[in-house]
């Protein structure tokens, strides 16, 4: 975890992606866990916190995270309209990510004052982010769209872009992605997950964080 960084302060979607090797994944349905995850997501050295826009209790946990767990920066997944971002916005996010990506989202967050990480799949679409001036992007679904292999061979044509792979990244296959210089980190839904969620087993949260923080990586 990068400890001089300023959460303070709005950040750019490279410093979202440089802060730890994991931005975990989270879907809540209950806005009574979220405080309680996101401090035991901070205890194992976790900050960076993606809540998805899945279930109808997104942006109350949002909220509540943003206002109780200061030292957590809360974000906002599965952002896909401008809606969705002034929203996010509203609700205390400190930055977005996407599963995919439009000029209007791009613009959306940028007036809005969130650093996007949007999802991209092919070539063209990394050529759309980077057209509007985005170079921190998300692979997705990364497994399903090639994997390591895709990034490898993006790594010649598109040098300048970092990546964070998510969709199908898990324990068992993050530090294949994490060796790779053009991956700053990687998002994955291991770290939060939903029989730990259901007992409240905040301990065993912390421990997955604890782990995640350990994975060595070389890009960024």
């Amino acid at each position: 975890m990068d400890v001089n960084l300023n959460i303070s302060v709005q950040l750019s979607a490279l410093q979202v992606m440089r802060d730890a090797p994991v931005i975990p994944v989270i879907v809540l349905n209950d806005v009574g866990q979220a405080v309680r995850l996101a401090r035991a997501l901070v205890a194992g050295g976790i900050r960076m916190l993606e809540v998805t826009l899945r279930t109808p209790q997104a942006l109350a946990c949002i909220e509540a995270i943003a206002r109780d767990v200061p030292e957590a920066v809360v974000g906002a997944g599965t952002v896909r309209s401008a809606a969705d971002a002034q929203a996010c916005a509203m609700a205390g996010a400190r930055f977005a990510v996407s599963p995919g990506y439009t000029h209007a989202v791009g613009q959306a967050c940028r007036d809005a004052g969130l650093p996007l990480l949007p999802g991209v799949a092919t070539g063209s679409e990394i050529m759309m982010a980077q057209q509007d001036g985005l170079s921190a992007l998300k692979f997705f679904p990364a497994l399903q769209a090639g994997g390591p292999a895709m990034l490898k061979a993006w790594s010649g044509p598109f040098g300048d872009v970092r990546f964070c792979p998510t969709g199908g990244v898990s324990i068992a296959n993050a530090a294949e992605f994490l060796a790779l210089p053009n991956v700053a980190c990687v998002g994955g839904s291991w770290l939060t997950p939903a029989d730990a969620l259901a007992r409240g087993d905040w301990a065993q949260i912390t421990t997955l964080a604890q782990q995640a923080c350990q994975l060595a990586r070389r890009g960024g």
